[in-house]
């Protein structure tokens, strides 16, 4: 008789044994299952995040044309960047564009967000209508609107001639041309922050409104003292992601003024763009999106340290 197999205490460690072996063959099972969820984000990011970025870091060091083989130039591409004349006013009309573009819009979509959120019927048909631009394809949005700023023909020249106001060359006048190309922006995407508000507004408890108007609180306090601070988590968010958006700002450039006229509305990007697939100066484009990459990190960083702490979950 085999006197192991009687003996209970003799059987658990070759139970626990066995135990440990199933669930360590599960946790693997699951292991396999999370990863496999996660894979395609992560390759993803690898193939058009992370290898773009090292990939740029690299050829920022080269000389390099596309046609010959690279060539080392240490940090030559950096001194010459800071000697360009083109690079200094695309970096200046780069902060420009986001003087222009991130205050307005905010402001414009906050707005809207608060005006879409009163409960008036057929609200959602204007919450769909104020949307509609964002789901727009760029390039028509910026063909309608060059039509719109034509100085000889367009609809907006046309309605200021009907109120005595001489036309205005809106994309043509140096001073105009960047304003005139963010204001489009700002329409073309005050729809999605205003989701953004609006999803916002509607997560605010309304027992606190109920409390601040028996207290007698005026529209304003409500608004100052409620609204406004239970909206800065989505407020960080939107400056955060139209801030990192501003400063890549491209599309709008290219297809309404192509960087001009002269070089009233070059920015970084598209001088980055203009000097990869133009001049074939590779290894320049390079430098150029370490330079956006570290501006925007930095800007990004800042942002964080000085507006993070002030986000209010709850009153």
């Amino acid at each position: 008789m085999n006197m192991r197999n009687l003996n209970p205490l003799i059987n658990i460690p070759i139970f626990m044994n066995s135990w440990s072996k199933l669930m360590g063959r599960k946790r693997v099972r699951d292991n396999i299952v999370g990863y496999s969820f996660i894979f395609p984000a992560l390759f993803g990011f690898l193939t058009f995040i992370l290898l773009p970025v090292v990939a740029s870091f690299v050829i920022g060091f080269l000389k390099w044309d596309l046609l010959t083989a690279p060539e080392w130039a240490g940090i030559d591409n950096y001194i010459n960047l800071f000697k360009d004349e083109v690079f200094l006013i695309s970096f200046k009309n780069t902060v420009l564009w986001v003087v222009y573009y991130v205050p307005a819009s905010i402001a414009l979509s906050l707005i809207l967000a608060l005006a879409m959120n009163l409960p008036l019927r057929g609200i959602a048909f204007f919450r769909a209508l104020i949307y509609i631009p964002v789901i727009s394809p760029l390039l028509a949005v910026a063909l309608l609107f060059v039509w719109l700023y034509n100085g000889d023909f367009g609809l907006i020249n046309l309605m200021l001639s009907k109120i005595g106001i001489a036309p205005v060359e809106w994309l043509t006048d140096e001073q105009l041309a960047l304003p005139s190309i963010a204001l489009m922006a700002i329409w073309k995407n005050a729809g999605w922050n205003m989701l953004i508000f609006l999803a916002a507004l509607q997560g605010i408890p309304q027992h606190l409104y109920e409390s601040a108007e028996l207290d007698g609180a005026t529209n304003w306090r409500r608004f100052w003292n409620i609204t406004f601070p239970l909206l800065s988590p989505a407020t960080f968010f939107i400056v955060v992601i139209s801030i990192i958006g501003a400063f890549q700002v491209f599309g709008e450039i290219y297809i309404m003024t192509s960087g001009g006229p002269g070089y009233s509305t070059h920015t970084l990007s598209y001088y980055l763009w203009s000097s990869a697939f133009q001049y074939n100066k590779m290894g320049y484009a390079g430098a150029i999106s370490m330079i956006m990459f570290l501006l925007i990190l930095i800007v990004t960083l800042i942002q964080n340290r000085i507006f993070g702490r002030r986000v209010q979950y709850d009153l």
